[in-house]
């Protein structure tokens, strides 16, 4: 295999966690509701995040894609330095990349309105593009080894921020992992400009960005290792497993200091999170890069190769219009318990079929 050579696996795993995202959580839910058992009830937990502190599947989606987009980069450097462009081109690229998603972020968001004061400001894309930036700009300054460093720093920084600083406006004794303690919520209010989304914090706020950095380092390191010539594609995936494993390990050992927190992006999230992003990667290259059994992911893989045009398109078109106006009628001949089950489907159908369209066209949008 050639370094340079795309991962399919890659298009395939990014596939399958927009997949949530496009309405494959609404199914679930509504298939756990249509067929209610214990069982059930926890998968439905699953396809939501968790209020404050704690895990579920749903907070998976967002750090396993910045991961991703990390575990491209190395593949990407490769090929722009075969095509002969120099680092300070690539660096601009990088930057202009970066913008880019801001840009895109601030505009679902509603900057268009020019309602300046009531426009929020972070959003997800800017997140992924600016996280995304600074951990290229450190692997290409440092390569792994001064990534790995750079990824300890960051976790180790943030813990002691976010556990030894407190909120200077919160009452004595308030702890400084909750929404009203943490310093980390305390400096978005204070510096983000225009609106913060859950008010006393922003889940994509400023101080929360630093360990996301590490998310995207984690996968420009992956990346790189599994460019490597040192090892056969079986010992990646060994190798992957066992980093899983220790990852995820120590995010849970973590947690017992500093808990396991989406919202404010806590060291011991990072890790764990991490590790299970480790996981899937290792099992999705296995079976489509290594045992070669692809056919079953070519579903995932139209989704992938237009992940940013979906998330910015749903936030843009009313897919749900579409989705009444093409498959009302289909809906209404079953029983009404079974609408919501229903109606999902003919919504993800809706939905792939515009990426099928795109795919079939060689139309990839292209941040």
């Amino acid at each position: 295999m050639k370094t340079t050579e795309r991962l399919e696996s890659l298009d395939a795993l990014r596939g399958f966690d927009m997949f949530f995202i496009v309405g494959g959580s609404v199914l679930i839910s509504a298939l756990a509701t249509l067929f209610p058992s214990d069982f059930s009830s926890f998968v439905s937990h699953q396809m939501s995040h968790v209020e404050w502190h704690g895990f579920a599947f749903y907070d998976m989606i967002f750090p396993l894609f910045l991961f991703i987009a990390g575990v491209s980069f190395p593949y990407s450097l490769d090929k722009s330095r075969e095509n002969g462009k120099s680092n300070k081109e690539i660096l601009k690229t990088i930057l202009i990349r970066a913008l880019k998603l801001i840009v895109l972020g601030l505009i679902i968001n509603g900057f268009m309105q020019l309602n300046f004061e009531k426009t929020r400001y972070a959003s997800v894309l800017g997140r992924i593009g600016i996280a995304w930036m600074l951990g290229a700009f450190v692997y290409m300054a440092g390569g792994r080894k001064w990534s790995a460093i750079i990824i300890a720093i960051l976790l180790i920084g943030y813990y002691f921020l976010a556990a030894f600083v407190p909120n200077p406006d919160a009452a004595p004794g308030t702890s400084l992992f909750s929404p009203e303690g943490s310093i980390v919520g305390w400096f978005d209010v204070q510096f983000l400009p225009g609106r913060v989304l859950d008010t006393l914090y922003d889940p994509e706020g400023i101080l929360s960005t630093i360990p996301s950095v590490a998310t995207a380092l984690l996968g420009i390191i992956t990346g790189s290792y599994l460019k490597s010539d040192n090892f056969n594609q079986i010992q990646k995936v060994y190798g992957m497993l066992v980093a899983a494993v220790l990852l995820a390990g120590i995010g849970l050992l973590w947690n017992e200091l500093f808990p396991i927190n989406k919202k404010l992006w806590t060291s011991s999230y990072v890790c764990f999170a991490g590790g299970l992003s480790l996981l899937l990667l290792a099992i999705f290259y296995l079976v489509i890069d290594v045992l070669k059994w692809k056919r079953w992911a070519f579903f995932f893989k139209v989704i992938g190769l237009n992940s940013i045009t979906i998330y910015v398109a749903q936030r843009v078109f009313n897919f749900h219009h579409m989705t009444n106006y093409l498959g009302g009628g289909i809906v209404r001949l079953f029983p009404e318990e079974a609408h919501p089950v229903v109606y999902a489907m003919v919504y993800l159908a809706v939905v792939w079929g515009f990426l099928y369209f795109l795919y079939r066209k060689k139309i990839f949008l292209k941040v």
